[in-house]
């Protein structure tokens, strides 16, 4: 009996076929990460440097320096509450376990993906100087919530309807890191004589702090980029960088720095990418800790 062979040609097809499988499942990724980032980041360079360095010395004084730290105090202010309420949360309700576990987890996926617009108008619709609660807190008590010390239209309100949606995403991005923290490691600190806060100081704590770390920068990326929520509630009261891209691209800088809305965007890049570069290292080793 005769064995046909397999044409080498034929072997060698199927052979570089496997081994290029991988590249060509991602190639319509790469393609969207091509289109999409690479080349508007490249084409925002050229627009930032058009004019030399003008339009960077531009977007880095004045009222855009402003705005940048505006950015930065926002954001900063809204990863340290989110991640603190966030870890909060999660360990109550992974503590809880059962139904309570999923309808959060749930609803965490949802509310971390509600923003813009509708929850500006949520929230104005609800505690805004017209708002349904702040009406019915001035009927039943006198007291007049528009008149107050806090104010949605200002810092602090921003703040407030931003951890709307950056509380469930770090619920979404800690939940992991708390199952990941096993029952055994307790109960084999406290046969060792360790106390609940020791437990927590030497042995929890440091196996947490990474992927705690991790979800701060995340939520940082999340306030330093929003824009559309910011834009409905606040306009020019509150002054943000992604405010100020807008202005650019409305038309509304001077005439010899059209390319400084190209340069603040590619202030922003470089700010999102240093953080997000922190934060593939930081679950990097956070990933090999609790395997």
């Amino acid at each position: 009996m005769t064995i046909a062979a397999t044409p080498v040609r034929a072997r060698s097809f199927w052979g570089r076929a496997r081994r290029c499988g991988p590249w060509l499942s991602v190639a319509p990724f790469l393609l969207i990460m091509l289109i999409g980032l690479i080349l508007p980041t490249v084409a925002l360079g050229f627009g930032a440097f058009g004019n030399g360095t003008s339009d960077i010395e531009a977007a880095l004084g004045g009222g855009y320096r402003q705005a940048l730290w505006g950015s930065l105090k926002l954001s900063v202010v809204c990863a340290v509450l989110g991640a603190a309420c966030g870890l909060l949360l999660a360990r109550a309700v992974l503590a809880g376990g059962g139904l309570l576990r999923r309808l959060v987890l749930t609803a965490s996926g949802v509310l971390a993906n509600f923003g813009g617009v509708p929850l500006a108008f949520m929230f104005i619709a609800t505690i805004g100087n017209a708002g349904i609660v702040t009406a019915l807190i001035r009927d039943w008590t006198g007291f007049d919530l528009a008149n107050s010390a806090f104010s949605l239209y200002q810092f602090g309100g921003l703040v407030l309807v931003y951890l709307y949606f950056l509380v469930p995403l770090m619920v979404i991005v800690i939940a992991p890191a708390l199952d990941g923290v096993r029952v055994e490691w307790s109960e084999a600190a406290a046969n060792l004589g360790a106390t609940r806060a020791q437990y927590w100081r030497l042995v929890a704590g440091p196996l947490l702090a990474p992927p705690v770390m991790a979800g701060a920068l995340l939520l940082f990326c999340g306030s330093l980029s929003a824009f559309a929520t910011a834009q409905a509630m606040v306009g020019g009261t509150v002054p943000l960088v992604t405010l100020q891209i807008a202005n650019a691209l409305s038309g509304n800088v001077s005439a010899d720095h059209e390319g400084v809305g190209a340069a603040l965007a590619l202030e922003m890049i470089v700010l999102v990418s240093i953080v997000m570069a922190v934060y593939w290292t930081i679950e990097r080793r956070t990933a090999r800790w609790l395997r």
